[in-house]
């Protein structure tokens, strides 16, 4: 496993991010394991969050300009915090996020931040994609930016389950929109670093399990 994979599974960890039990998902799902970076609590955390982020906008995209996305409400701390270690790289780019509810009075609308012009690229930046409930509420959301391209989408882990069909969430979100998704990480690369200590062999056996009805196919 490369080493950048290490550090951030064992970082989710101990910032509480990843867990290990029973959890219900967006979708419904009864999972073994949970990511929440609602769980981020700290300026040291959320940094160190925005900083692997950034890592995969560099590796993924290079330098391209585009302005980040980042969804009431888990988004919005990755956004602010990707978009602050990219400026540190170099560069400068613009976010954004929604309102729950629309706004009826001062400047209105649903989105607080940078709004984008028509011609510009929008990177979505989510916490986790399960069967891709949260990224097609976002491109409803988006869809109402006339001119406004979505390049590309960026999550912590790619859960690698069902979407709607047999394929996986992540296969379904890039046919359906056109865009790429990528992760820092993966659930298999989750489970091979549990299997390096024995004392993870439950909640190995769990995820396996888990993976064997609600895994994709393709």
């Amino acid at each position: 496993m490369e080493s950048y994979k290490r550090e951030f599974i064992q970082f989710l960890q101990g910032a509480g991010v990843l867990k290990f039990g029973d959890f219900t998902a967006k979708s419904g799902r009864k999972i073994p394991y949970f990511i929440n970076a609602g769980d981020i609590k700290t300026g040291a955390q959320i940094a160190k969050l925005g900083e692997f982020y950034a890592k995969a906008y560099a590796d993924k995209l290079g330098k391209k300009a585009t302005v980040l996305y980042g969804p009431a409400y888990k988004g919005i701390s990755i956004a602010v915090s990707a978009s602050i270690a990219l400026s540190k790289e170099g560069l400068d780019v613009p976010f954004f996020f929604n309102r729950k509810e629309a706004k009826d009075h001062g400047e209105g609308g649903v989105f607080v931040g940078y709004v984008p012009k028509a011609g510009e690229e929008v990177v979505i930046v989510e916490d986790v994609i399960t069967a891709g409930t949260a990224i097609r509420e976002s491109m409803s959301i988006l869809s109402n930016l006339e001119g406004v391209k979505v390049a590309a989408a960026f999550v912590m882990v790619d859960r690698k389950e069902k979407g709607q069909g047999e394929k996986s969430a992540i296969a379904e979100v890039q046919e359906a929109y056109g865009f790429p998704v990528y992760s820092v990480v993966d659930v298999d690369d989750i489970v091979e670093y549990l299997e390096e200590d024995p004392a993870n062999a439950e909640n190995v056996a769990r995820i396996r399990a888990y993976l064997a009805v609600n895994g994709a196919k393709a």
